[in-house]
């Protein structure tokens, strides 16, 4: 009787043993499920690359566990559905029908359940690194049942879904890091600014951030650089000056302000007598991100924004990405080299032809190619001047700094600017 009893009392320890490892595995199963699928492989990716040195290792060990995500989640489910279904066989022999209802969904719910997901929420990282060989383990002992089903879900569903932020939807993500947005980011009102003013540069052209011709102030090709006219340029505080001819709309290139120095008022020497560079001309509609990388080549921090006649919208976009450089000759024509210029290489090879820095001594009468051409300065004479009223009016200015203000989504004031200063 001794020996019976001692039988049945460690039958009953192994049954409950049995059942408090099942609860258990059902709870890591379900745990794992919510803490290893709810990480996305970009996610992981980001984390190995710039997460603290701890995050960084254990996001190592995870990504290639959840590589086969569809694997992995049938993997999970069928271990935690085997543990749930076994449960309840090893309580019957333990209690009545109805405790072992009460107690199995008591367990699972609390222990099975609960608790290991709300663990694995908060602490799915270091949990999912620590169990990453026992769940590869797994994968190879479900792996008969659990990748044809996989393989039907990658069929059905895709197997590449990794979400990525749209721009709208990662601009406020961005905010939500500010530390103004009271939700514990570490972003400054400033960083958070200059990022979206990034993001949101794709979406706006030369229209957008110019300077309407009507508020730019340009001169006069004809003029005279006497007193008054050097003390107006000198209390607009620009570092490049407009220069038309005729009419505002027609603006035909820029003086650089420093060249002025040199010059006294008193000699009232004409404008189109100093040197006069060409300006480039662009589309209204031309992305701000074309123009940033235009203005990055050096060749000028000023643009003049001309009309778009296009009728349509794929011509529109086709004049997005065609920067139209003023390159004259003497007689207001494209210089003959040019007009064979077929390619952007082309034109660079053109502008890095060597110069003797004579830029004002203009081409040979016969209009061959000359050593003194420079082709970033426009040559005078007296022929007659380009008219660009009819085609490629000029309805504004745009200029590196309105660029950078449309990026920092700020104004950028410089000691001249007219404002009050508290």
């Amino acid at each position: 009787m001794a020996v019976e009893y001692r039988c049945c009392e460690t039958g009953f320890f192994i049954r409950l043993g049995i059942v408090a490892l099942l609860v258990l595995f059902a709870g890591m199963m379900s745990g794992l499920t919510l803490g290893l699928m709810s990480m996305s492989l970009v996610e992981l990716e980001v984390i190995i690359k710039s997460g603290t040195p701890s995050d960084s290792k254990h996001a190592a060990k995870i990504l290639p566990v959840v590589r086969r995500q569809h694997l992995l989640l049938c993997t999970l489910l069928i271990g935690n559905a085997a543990a749930m279904e076994t449960l309840p066989i090893f309580l019957d022999s333990l209690v009545p029908a109805w405790g072992a209802i009460i107690i199995s969904v008591t367990l699972i719910l609390l222990f099975g359940e609960i608790l290991p997901q709300a663990v694995c929420t908060r602490y799915g990282l270091a949990i999912g690194a620590a169990l990453a060989p026992v769940v590869q383990i797994l994968v190879w002992i479900c792996f008969p049942v659990a990748y044809p089903i996989s393989k039907l879900l990658d069929l059905l569903l895709g197997k590449d879904h990794d979400p990525l932020f749209r721009r709208a939807e990662l601009k406020t993500l961005v905010d939500f890091h500010g530390n103004e947005a009271g939700k514990g980011g570490e972003l400054t009102r400033d960083e958070t600014m200059i990022i979206a003013g990034a993001l949101e540069l794709t979406e706006k052209t030369a229209r957008d951030a110019m300077t309407h011709i009507s508020e730019t102030f340009a001169i006069d090709i004809n003029a005279k650089l006497d007193r008054d006219l050097m003390k107006l340029i000198l209390e607009q505080g620009h570092s490049r000056v407009p220069v038309y001819y005729e009419q505002p709309i027609n603006i035909i290139g820029l003086i650089l302000v420093k060249n002025l120095l040199t010059i006294h008022p008193t000699d009232e020497v004409p404008v189109k007598n100093v040197t006069i560079r060409k300006i480039p001309r662009v589309s209204e509609t031309m992305p701000l991100y074309d123009i940033l990388n235009e203005f990055q080549k050096g060749h000028s921090h000023m643009a003049v924004v001309v009309r778009d006649y296009s009728d349509t919208a794929q011509s529109a976009t086709e004049n997005r990405t065609d920067v139209r450089d003023v390159r004259l000759d003497i007689h207001g024509e494209r210089h003959p080299q040019e007009k064979i210029l077929k390619s952007r290489a082309a034109i660079k090879k053109l502008k890095n032809v060597p110069s003797d820095g004579n830029s004002n001594k203009g081409l040979s009468k016969n209009k061959k190619w000359s050593k003194d051409f420079h082709p970033e300065v426009l040559h005078i004479s007296d022929e007659p001047l380009p008219n660009f009223t009819k085609e490629g009016e000029a309805i504004g200015i745009i200029t590196m700094e309105d660029v950078i203000e449309e990026i920092i989504k700020e104004e950028i004031y410089d000691e001249t600017d007219n404002r009050d200063i508290r």
